[in-house]
């Protein structure tokens, strides 16, 4: 069976401890923790923002599985479910070496024990044993998946392991697209999914962190053969997170490109009108979790692909 590139289901989890992570920052150049707030305001206004933006993503019929975050356990960063678990239609699910160690607390066996009461989840491939050697993948942070055309794109970083990637593609039935991607400073792009974003008929990408000719060329080739429609973002846009989107369907069959704020006013109408051509687009508000984790609204949101019980 073909898997479909977007899902009407999206797993999130509520943050217990938001926080900027100093075990994360060296290698985000996204994450910024100047601030007047104390850590208790901080962890308020990231559950607000959480809260409105699950609230609008129902509002719009897209199904969201809601975990909540431990009390017990600090994890600055459980927000960003996608970067530790993905889940595929043949039943399997993967967890990913992360590469800050309080990031590693976030993976959670009741939470693949409550999907498998729902869904048919068959097999668990652990990648997270490279931990041992420092090779770490973060999931769909790290690799761009076009889940009909079988293959996986990802930046070259700290937290994207080629020999890990290759493990990824060789057990999933992936062919790997690798290249590299650095921004002004000339610092690799820590995440894939901050300056790419792949829909079923389009792909919005920033361009100008791909410095090599040749790598630059054989993108712009892959997504001809695949029939994406390139729409093209500045640097200065991937800054404000116009690269981390995700395109959902609603169970109407509707579909959105859900995004932040920020992201959204970065936008030219032109661009916004490219967007729509092909999708819907939802955005909301997500200042303090953009500004101390670095991340937005494609890495709040885990895809479940599994197939439902019959």
């Amino acid at each position: 069976m073909t898997e479909k590139q977007i899902t009407d289901t999206i797993m999130m989890v509520r943050p217990a401890h938001f926080g900027y992570n100093p075990q994360t920052a060296a290698s985000n150049a996204f994450q910024d923790g100047e601030t007047d707030l104390n850590q208790s305001e901080i962890e308020i206004l990231a559950r607000q923002e959480f809260d409105q933006f699950v609230q609008l993503l129902r509002q719009a019929n897209i199904r969201v599985i809601v975990i909540q975050d431990e009390e017990q356990v600090t994890k600055y960063d459980a927000v960003f479910v996608n970067n530790w678990f993905s889940s595929h239609l043949d039943g399997t699910v993967i967890t990913y070496p992360m590469f800050a160690t309080m990031r590693r607390l976030e993976r959670r066996e009741e939470i693949f024990n409550m999907l498998a009461t729902e869904f048919d989840y068959k097999t668990r491939l652990r990648l997270e044993v490279h931990e041992d050697y420092d090779a770490f993948l973060e999931s769909t942070g790290s690799v761009i998946l076009d889940r009909p055309n079988r293959l996986a794109y990802a930046c070259r970083s700290i937290r994207t392991n080629e020999a890990v990637m290759d493990v990824f593609c060789q057990k999933m039935g992936y062919e790997k697209i690798l290249f590299t991607a650095t921004d002004e400073n000339d610092l690799d792009i820590y995440h894939t999914n901050v300056m790419m974003a792949l829909g079923e008929n389009f792909v919005v990408i920033c361009l100008e962190v791909v410095r090599d000719s040749q790598e630059w060329a054989m993108l712009h080739r892959r997504f001809e053969e695949t029939n994406k429609t390139i729409i093209e973002i500045t640097y200065e846009q991937m800054a404000a997170f116009a690269g981390n989107m995700l395109q959902v369907r609603s169970a109407s069959g509707d579909t959105y490109l859900v995004m932040s704020e920020q992201a959204y006013r970065s936008l030219t109408v032109q661009q916004i009108e490219q967007i729509e051509q092909f999708t819907n687009i939802l955005y909301s508000p997500l200042y303090i979790i953009e500004q101390f984790g670095g991340g937005s609204a494609r890495c709040m949101m885990a895809e479940i692909f599994l197939p439902k019980k019959a």
